[in-house]
């Protein structure tokens, strides 16, 4: 289970690239953007003259697939007769074309994800309990990303490498990071790309992005009285922690140089070894 923009689409792909599977086929099909017909078409294929359209016979994603993997992303959105034809496939490997009597077999490895709670769906009877159950073998919750804010300072260097010029990348004016690591990023990593690139855009030619160049509901963001926070624990816990990716983000983005990456802390060389020991950055 996962949520918008969380980057779920890498994880099965690095599953696939990492596994026997790996010199096959790897397909990806997003079940919410098709109507039921054409999911099962799209799914399973169809034979010539089925139904309107079928000019021809058409192999479905499950035979393309076949010794590879197959992301089935959005499973939540199957209508029920499409999960049982979904179930019977993860059971025995076996399916039938739309329109066609000869049954086919295959193998392959579904991986398939959704931003919907399943368990209440089979409650309520909107989805199949022994679908559910065939799929959810190993679970893999991919968090929002408010939820790993240590991975913020890893993904704005990663999209900041993107538009390096000149072999060096711009850097974010360390008030500029602070800000951004307080936003909790309702969009996710797709807010955050987007963010990125923006910036880029706006600072010109200038090798540092100042927190004023922000979108405006990043730079005024400031959290309530109430709201808890993300880092849990006492204030100087959450300073620590603020500290410690802050320091991380400057270490990766001089790749080690401390001399550099002080500077760009505006810290003395002397205080980030200590603060890179304390913190066991130094990989």
């Amino acid at each position: 289970q996962r949520a918008y923009g969380t980057g779920i689409d890498l994880v099965p792909r690095a599953i696939h690239d990492r596994s026997e599977r790996r010199g096959h086929q790897y397909v990806v099909t997003n079940c919410s953007a098709f109507n039921e017909n054409l999911l099962d078409s799209e799914l399973f294929g169809h034979k010539r003259g089925s139904f309107t359209g079928a000019v021809a016979d058409k192999p479905g994603v499950f035979e393309t697939a076949d010794l590879g993997t197959f992301f089935l992303d959005e499973i939540g959105d199957m209508s029920p007769a499409l999960q049982v034809k979904v179930l019977r496939v993860l059971q025995g490997g076996t399916f039938n074309r739309v329109g066609d009597t000869d049954t086919r077999q295959v193998d392959v490895r579904i991986i398939a994800a959704t931003n919907r709670d399943l368990t209440a769906m089979v409650k309520d009877g909107r989805f199949r309990e022994d679908l559910y159950y065939r799929i959810n073998v190993i679970n893999v919750h991919l968090p929002a990303l408010r939820e790993r804010a240590d991975d913020i300072p890893v993904l704005i260097d990663h999209f900041l490498g993107r538009h390096r010029r000149h072999r060096r990348p711009k850097r974010l004016a360390p008030d500029c990071l602070a800000q951004m690591l307080a936003y909790p990023w309702p969009g996710n990593v797709r807010e955050l790309e987007n963010e990125i690139e923006r910036l880029v855009v706006l600072a010109g030619d200038s090798a540092t992005i100042d927190a004023a160049l922000l979108s405006p509901r990043i730079r005024n963001f400031a959290p309530s009285d109430d709201e808890p926070t993300r880092d849990a624990g006492s204030l100087p816990a959450a300073i620590e922690s603020l500290e410690r990716r802050m320091i991380n983000a400057a270490m990766r983005r001089h790749h080690g140089n401390k001399t550099r990456a002080a500077e760009d802390l505006k810290v003395s060389r002397r205080n980030l070894i200590r603060l890179v020991q304390k913190y066991q950055l130094e990989k």
